[in-house]
């Protein structure tokens, strides 16, 4: 079983691999500022890959654990889902086997919809940061690639030892729920001009620590991430923006990651949701970067996404008792998102309809 999950995992991420190497190596070769029809093109290539990978779970999802019985089946459901997944001894293993194939996919997408969700939020603040460190338009894409990277590997971490913790305390999930409720209604109570902050580059806690521990070259020196200067290597300006967008990252993980746990505590399965969803954002960062301020209803709707899902986790078992079932959940978090997105575009905001955060970029030295 154990060598089945390590050959499958690392055949997915060599697929990874080997795509990001296709859009970096072959159809970027230098660096250039992404056109609106690029954008489209990738966003459609990453959610395509995301939507075979579903139908993939629908027909072929047991290759991942190979489970040969009923009570191997049974014991890569979650806990919380158990009663409402209707696996039986007295049915055939291939019938059951379709049922458990039919959960794992139902898991992803809504895993996946909910990432992809939350990175409209991380694209605001990487909106700031581009902007606020005068970054060039054409450089967007090479930190958003390496950037990614960081992500993907950080990403891996917190949702292996954070499912392992699940698995060893259970209750832990209740805690994770009640934090995301937390975070959910506390978006209610922010101030509506706090999104309107830019970032001061010299007081970005980032950018104190790369100081004050390396050696620092205050400019841009084209794409390069380091550069020497007088015998001494020193990372450029672009390097400390590529460090504060891992960090926002690794921010952003502390609701997400507990969001996926609040769907899934099968790691595979959390762990291919939240890559798809990065892939996608670099390439919807792009698309959606000029317009996001016409969703400005969206950030009340992922508040009321976090606070479904810590609801969710705080009253598994209530829920079990009234029948809830795993497919309701991508139904609630399909109505929150198109709710928010619809409203966002009948209630347009009425002081502007420009984006204050995309603004004429800064010359940036060369």
């Amino acid at each position: 079983m154990f060598s089945s999950e390590i050959l499958f995992f690392s055949a997915f991420l060599v697929f990874i691999a080997f795509v990001l190497a296709l859009d970096l190596g072959i159809f970027s070769k230098s660096s250039h500022a992404i056109s609106f029809k690029e954008a489209v093109l990738w966003t459609l290539v990453w959610v395509s890959l995301a939507m075979l990978f579903f139908v993939f779970l629908r027909y072929e999802g047991h290759w991942i654990h190979n489970p040969q019985s009923y009570e191997e089946i049974l014991q890569r459901i979650d806990i919380g889902d158990r009663n409402d997944v209707k696996i039986s001894p007295n049915l055939s293993l291939e019938e059951n086997l379709q049922i458990y194939r039919n959960y794992l996919s139902i898991e992803f997408i809504t895993a996946y919809l909910i990432e992809y969700a939350l990175s409209a939020d991380n694209i605001f603040v990487i909106i700031l940061i581009f902007s606020s460190f005068g970054l060039r338009e054409e450089y967007y894409k090479k930190v958003l690639f390496w950037g990614v990277l960081g992500a993907i590997l950080m990403r891996f971490i917190f949702i292996f030892l954070g499912i392992e913790i699940v698995k060893q305390f259970h209750w832990v999930l209740y805690i994770f729920g009640a934090f995301l409720i937390f975070q959910g209604i506390k978006i209610f109570f922010e101030k509506e001009d706090e999104e309107e902050e830019t970032i001061d580059p010299q007081n970005h806690p980032v950018v104190r620590f790369a100081s004050k521990y390396f050696a620092v070259y205050p400019h841009y020196e084209r794409d390069k991430f380091f550069v020497v200067k007088n015998g001494k290597r020193m990372i450029t300006t672009l390097f400390l923006v590529l460090m504060i967008v891992e960090f926002t990252d690794l921010i952003f993980a502390v609701d997400s990651v507990p969001a996926v746990l609040g769907i899934t505590q099968d790691q595979p399965i959390a762990y291919f949701s939240n890559i798809f969803a990065i892939m996608g954002l670099r390439s919807m960062f792009f698309l959606l970067s000029n317009i996001m301020h016409l969703f400005h209803y969206l950030k009340y709707g992922l508040g009321v996404l976090l606070t479904f899902i810590g609801l969710k986790m705080v009253l598994e078992y209530p829920l079990q008792e009234i029948g809830f079932k795993p497919t309701y959940s991508i139904y609630i978090i399909l109505s929150i998102l198109t709710t928010s997105i619809v409203l966002s575009l009948i209630f347009p905001k009425k002081e502007d309809l420009e984006n204050p955060i995309v603004e004429e970029k800064k010359s940036a030295d060369v």
